[in-house]
């Protein structure tokens, strides 16, 4: 039986978590916050965009240690584990989490998007705060953030000497530690370093250990992060951050799916209805009964290194924002039924460089600015024996092309006393391209990743080459006002993704290419959102605020498996994906937050969702038409009670 107590001891030293918490002056009132969702800092009852931000100590405080926690205090988001983080934002998503394909949240570290899902799985230690903004984002944010933005921001170096020690042991032989320590050089240098251990074993039950297969550690990750902070004047500023992780475990994190339904696999379910649940205990739905092929483990690495410069010019300020990371992956895998090992390698490495201008002239506010991003990577995926024994079917896939080009610039009009018009667009430009392959490799022998005999022959199913250019306006209107009881806003915006290829080659450019165009591409994905909401303080102890919502979801991009073998061939899957005709979403989102006494808050939240296909044909005789999304509950909501002990 796993232990189901959870143990944290926090050892402070010389300072009580100095990064951990909102200087006084930026949090006068309780219950807000600093944000820079605007690129610009404002309080989050004063911005109005549908937004949620939580502090570093509330993520202490509510055990929020990873993204994927994110979701219990957040409306209407949903962040789940498969091929990377997936996340899902008022039901707008992306499944393909492979070297081509792009996330419909922008999931940004430190201001920096990090365009793999793999890479997004971080642990939050040493945080300021995360920003997590709902709806489409494509004037400040642009790339990929058509349903909206998560932005973990880092706890920069103070100039006091400070550090701490924060130790967390729980149910499934968790822990998790990080130490701090802040080091001020001089008036205007100061030095961060932070490190943190991640270690969790699998909530999977081994219904098969005759197999030899172990399932733990799900996962062990190791951390260390270095900052600098340069302040030679009152209008200058240079923050430097550099990490290195090293992400291991076990990445064992499914069962059959007939744990769950009884019904799935069968042909009762010729129109795709919701099939019938198994309804079995706990422990039996997280055993896992196959025997497995191979020991699963990964042995990944990520590094990277950005930089920010701030400077002052009177009333305007310039900032630039760059960054380099690369990434190292190496993992082996069960991929389930007749136990079929398979094995991945990759490198990636991304760079992105964002200058930016913002006027502050009263009753005038305005910023303009250019980006640049570029995506680079090296694949092989290999499955083996699927296709028969001996044989490893697979992608190698070398390179993988993303190129971002944007201008865009946004401004904030105070039409009468308070009273603001904002409007914003953004022209961006995609390029992607890929060369590779589908192959058929034959061995000697093949009886594991680890275990493979000398090589043979490959059979090429086909190439995989395509390249392909996309561009888009998007652009965003609203007006708030600050009334006596808070802000109450309004605003019209629009988000785009851009399209990409699937396996394959089109006609005419190449002897193993087969595909028509319409096939072998799909369209962007674009999306139109209307949106009106109120940020109210009633009385200093009680906090309201509401939105309501309606998307216009365009050209949906949905994966699924496909058959890429040639005919004559055993069946080979691979993923293809195509655009849905259309979607609508609408919802409301309503969250309190009351302070009856001091150190005690109770939050509550409820939330109201209609995401549903307005037309999709997946099969001749198949209408998705008003179906819902995926992860979009129909309701959803929470409540909690936080008291802190005074000292």
């Amino acid at each position: 039986m796993k232990k189901i107590l959870c143990f944290a001891v926090s050892a402070m030293a010389m300072a009580a978590h100095p990064a951990l918490a909102q200087d006084a002056a930026e949090t006068p009132d309780r219950g807000d916050i600093v944000v820079t969702a605007n690129r610009t800092e404002s309080l989050l009852s004063n911005t109005p965009i549908a937004m949620t931000a939580i502090g570093g100590a509330d993520l202490i405080s509510s055990g929020i240690t990873n993204p994927t926690q994110l979701q219990e205090s957040v409306p209407n988001l949903s962040i789940v584990r498969g091929n990377g983080l997936q996340i899902t934002i008022r039901g707008v998503t992306s499944t393909d989490g492979t070297e081509k394909g792009d996330p419909s949240a922008a999931f940004m570290l430190d201001g920096i998007y990090l365009a793999r899902p793999q890479a997004q799985e971080v642990s939050f230690f040493d945080i300021e705060r995360v920003e997590v903004l709902r709806g489409p984002q494509g004037t400040l944010y642009g790339r990929n953030s058509t349903a909206g933005v998560i932005n973990v921001l880092s706890a920069r170096p103070k100039f006091e000497f400070g550090g701490s020690v924060d130790l967390t042991y729980g149910s499934f032989d968790q822990i998790l530690g990080t130490a701090v320590i802040n080091v001020p050089v001089s008036d205007t240098v100061a030095f961060r370093a932070a490190v943190n251990i991640d270690r969790r074993d699998s909530y999977l039950i081994d219904g098969n250990a005759a197999d030899g297969v172990d399932y733990d550690p799900f996962k062990d990750n190791k951390t260390v992060r270095l900052s600098a902070l340069l302040e030679p004047s009152d209008n200058v500023s240079l923050l430097i951050i550099g990490d290195y992780s090293k992400i291991e475990g076990v990445p064992a994190n499914g069962v059959s799916i007939n744990n769950f339904f009884s019904s799935f696999n069968t042909g009762i379910r010729p129109t795709f209805d919701v099939p019938v649940e198994a309804n079995l205990s706990h422990d039996a739905a997280r055993t896992r009964m196959g025997a497995q092929a191979q020991q699963a483990f990964r042995d990944n690495v990520e590094r990277g290194l950005m930089a920010e410069l701030n400077m002052g010019l009177g009333p305007v300020t310039f900032t630039y924002l760059g960054s380099y990371r690369d990434s190292d992956r190496t993992e082996f895998s069960d991929l389930g039924p007749g136990g079929v090992g398979a094995d991945f390698y990759g490198q990636y490495w991304q760079t992105s460089h964002e200058a930016r201008l913002a006027l502050d002239a009263g009753a005038l506010q305005a910023q303009v600015g250019g980006y640049f991003f570029r995506e680079r990577s090296g694949i092989a995926f290999f499955i083996n024996n699927l296709l028969g024994p001996n044989t490893r079917f697979g992608f190698p896939q070398e390179p993988t092309v993303a190129d971002n080009k944007s201008v865009f610039g946004q401004f904030t009009y105070e039409l009468v006393p308070n009273l603001n018009l904002t409007g914003g667009m953004r022209y961006s430009q995609d390029l992607k391209s890929r060369i590779g392959n589908t192959v058929l490799d034959t061995y000697t022998s093949v009886v594991d990743s680890g275990n493979i005999g000398t090589f043979v022959s490959r059979a090429v199913f086909q190439d995989n080459d395509a390249s392909r250019t996309f561009s888009k306006l998007t652009w965003r209107v609203g007006l708030d006002y600050d009334s006596d009881l808070g802000l109450i806003f309004a605003s019209v915006s629009t988000g785009y993704k851009a399209g990409g290829f699937n396996d394959g080659c089109e006609i005419g450019q190449g002897p193993l290419c087969s595909l028509p165009a319409g096939v072998l591409y799909y369209d962007p994905e674009t999306l139109t959102a209307y949106e009106a909401g109120f940020k109210f303080t009633l009385t200093p102890e009680v906090r309201l605020n509401g939105t309501i919502f309606h998307y216009d979801y365009k050209g949906l991009q949905l994966s699924s498996l496909g058959n890429c073998a040639p005919p004559g061939q055993p069946a080979a899957p691979c993923q293809v994906t195509q655009n849905a005709a259309a979607a609508k979403v609408d919802g409301i989102e309503l969250d309190a937050q009351f302070f009856p006494m001091d150190g005690l808050t109770l939050t509550a939240a409820i939330n109201w969702l209609d995401a549903r296909y307005g037309s999709f044909i997946p099969q001749p005789t198949v209408d998705f038409a008003g179906r819902p999304l995926a992860r979009s509950p129909k309701w959803s909501g929470g409540f909690g009670v936080n008291y802190a002990i005074p000292a």
